[in-house]
């Protein structure tokens, strides 16, 4: 029997303690406020970051789009994200992706504040979480931890595969599952038998961004599969790096696509606003 790790249950939470906090700062005259920084047309991406602000709004944060153009430069993105550092009534800021031709992220989000870097994409962020110090993760990948969290899934002395090794989720979610005394083997498009190496995991994390390239061959009996794909289907749906059908029956527990790691994930970028918001409280 699969158990459905849903992450609705545990995003409502987050989101009902992040309200409070914010009622509390809004009253002390902090009101948190989040920017998202878009330069596309791509309407997925229009999709998400209209996700946020509903979320955000339902919080009491303040969220506003800062709308670019798809055909902004680096400069005038680097320009943005320098002038919304400075200002001290933003306290979180996102970058959206995808960016414009010749627009790399990882040069461009070293212009965000650390301090207001909600969702990790600045290299120092990335740095510290490595090292153990203070830092915003990636929500992304903030959320598997708490989804594993969540549903009681225990990480000491685990065996954990990261099918992925970008830094806006493989990487950052291998750092923290060594923080938990996970032990943990990446993976990526060079990796020799790939399915040999994923069988050995108590806990797998999908995130490489093709769809349901995990089956059945890939999964241990028993073993506890978080999948982070979200990649479209011709009828306007959306599947995750896992063939849910194939694995069903087999592990002990999968998060769905939708409603899985998701929700959590535009849940965490809000508390991490938050977070940040008092930790500028004069």
């Amino acid at each position: 029997m699969t158990a459905t790790l849903s992450g609705r249950g545990l995003a409502d939470g987050i989101r009902a303690e992040v309200a409070a906090e914010v009622a509390e700062l809004t009253a002390a005259g902090t009101p948190p406020r989040l920017a998202v920084v878009v330069a596309t047309a791509d309407e997925s991406s229009a999709w998400y970051v209209r996700s946020i602000a509903r979320a955000a709004e339902k919080t009491g944060i303040a969220c506003s789009a800062v709308d670019l153009g798809a055909s902004a430069t680096p400069e005038q993105i680097r320009a943005a994200l320098e002038a919304l550092s400075g200002d001290p009534a933003v306290h979180g800021i996102i970058l959206q992706t995808p960016l414009p031709a010749g627009a790399v992220v990882e040069d461009l989000a070293g212009a965000i504040d650390p301090a207001k870097d909600v969702d990790g994409a600045n290299p120092l962020s990335l740095g510290r979480l490595a090292a153990g110090l203070p830092a915003f993760a990636p929500a992304t990948a903030e959320a598997v931890l708490a989804l594993l969290d969540h549903h009681g899934v225990p990480l000491a002395g685990a065996h954990a595969v990261v099918v992925g090794r970008s830094t806006v989720v493989g990487k950052p979610a291998a750092l923290l599952l060594l923080q938990r005394d996970a032990t943990v083997t990446v993976c990526h498009s060079r990796t020799k038998d790939l399915a040999g190496v994923t069988r050995s995991a108590d806990v797998l994390v999908a995130a490489v961004g093709r769809p349901e390239l995990i089956t059945a061959e890939h999964v241990a009996e028993d073993a506890v599969v978080i999948d982070v794909g979200t990649n479209p289907t011709a009828d306007g749906g959306l599947v995750g790096d896992v063939d849910a059908g194939s694995v069903t029956g087999r592990v002990a527990g999968l998060t769905p696509v939708p409603g899985g790691v998701g929700p959590v994930t535009t849940a965490l970028l809000l508390q991490h606003t938050a977070r940040a918001a008092r930790s500028r409280r004069p």
